[in-house]
């Protein structure tokens, strides 16, 4: 019987985690006695055979399978570490939403396992992607039941040159109206997806939010749009989404306890060291743009951070908090969530004075 794929692929690795943690050569025999996945070869040949070929796949991947002699003398393999494991990998704060609303949106049902493959790959590499990072990151759920269809369908038309028709609505109470536009890339920006394209109904160049549109058909064809050379898409949605917002940012400064709230230090601009009553930690400070963003970041992180100014920051984490208390039902006598007020910052915890949630 043929050996599967997923069977190569699990012997392979096993082979990598073999080679690698050993400390000296190891024989082709200990190969085939220790890692599962050879026992099964019927005669020599075929062992010899297959572990070449699965020795070759790891080279050709840049796997640096070295050989030399054991302490007997014999030849063996093993995987130099100091070869094998990669630089320091950093992304910026624009990096790393890309990647999650990258990965939130292949969640559909033919994209997941290229998804879940990708981020294996960046996680291999040494790139930090904590679940909470992202909290503040617009994602389909609870936005947009349509919002995969959308990028999924643009991303088509933008791959085979074709314009599109959509469905807009420019705001909650606007009504909704059908556009004409040939795409030429959708890019994200401050945590949201755009797409850039020029708008036939309007004949100029426009930018539309995707989670305003739906129903995305495309028209025309293959090859029939045109992408201008030289045009930056990032920046033509900056300027637009900063003229339409105001460039005017606040600054915020949140506590968060040492070693936590990955979520909110990732949107830090600046980090000092400081300490909120007995608990160790640090002054963050973060440039916002958008208030609703950051306050999910924030309760995300729980007790592990007090917003400490602005005020309008504190009393927006305070309010969202109160509404959790009257919806849950939650009471100081539980010793959950306590009475949140503007004396008492967001909820009583990490000091009675400036405390988020209760005592840890």
């Amino acid at each position: 019987m043929a050996t599967s794929k997923i069977t190569k692929d699990e012997r392979v690795l096993n082979l990598v985690i073999c080679l690698l943690h050993t400390p000296r050569f190891v024989t082709a025999e200990y190969i085939r006695a220790n890692v599962n996945g050879y026992a099964e070869s019927k005669t020599d040949l075929s062992f010899k055979r297959q572990l070449e070929r699965d020795k070759k796949e790891l080279r050709d991947a840049g796997i640096p399978v070295i050989t030399g002699l054991t302490a007997e003398g014999d030849e063996g393999y093993r995987i130099d570490p100091a070869s094998y494991e990669l630089p320091e990998i950093a992304l910026d704060e624009q990096e790393s939403a890309a990647v999650a609303m990258a990965a939130a949106f292949w969640e559909m049902p033919e994209m997941a396992t290229l998804s879940r493959t990708a981020m294996l790959k960046l996680g291999a590499a040494g790139i930090d992607l904590p679940g909470d990072a992202f909290a503040g990151i617009e994602t389909p759920e609870g936005r947009s039941a349509g919002a995969e269809p959308v990028l999924a369908a643009l991303v088509r038309a933008i791959d085979t040159g074709r314009a599109v028709t959509f469905v807009y609505r420019a705001g909650t109470t606007a009504a909704p109206v059908t556009r004409t536009l040939e795409p030429w890339g959708v890019v994200t920006h401050r945590g949201h997806w755009y797409v850039v394209g020029h708008d036939r109904t309007r004949e100029e160049t426009r930018t539309f939010r995707l989670s305003r549109l739906a129903d995305v058909v495309s028209i025309g064809k293959d090859g029939s749009v045109t992408i201008p050379d030289g045009i930056d898409l990032q920046q033509v949605v900056a300027d637009t989404v900063d003229t339409a917002v105001g460039t005017t940012e606040i600054i915020a400064h949140v506590w968060a306890a040492r070693g936590r709230a990955n979520g909110v230090r990732r949107m830090a601009r600046r980090v000092t060291p400081q300490r909120l009553g007995e608990e160790d930690g640090d002054l963050l400070e973060i440039e916002v743009r958008y208030m609703s963003s950051v306050v999910r970041v924030i309760l995300g992180a729980g007790a592990d951070a007090v917003v400490l100014d602005p005020p309008a920051l504190r009393d927006m984490v305070i309010s969202a908090l109160d509404n959790l208390i009257e919806v849950t039902g939650a009471s100081a006598a539980t010793g959950n969530v306590t009475g949140a007020s503007a004396a008492t910052g967001n909820v009583t915890g990490a000091s009675a004075a400036t405390g988020n949630v209760t005592a840890r």
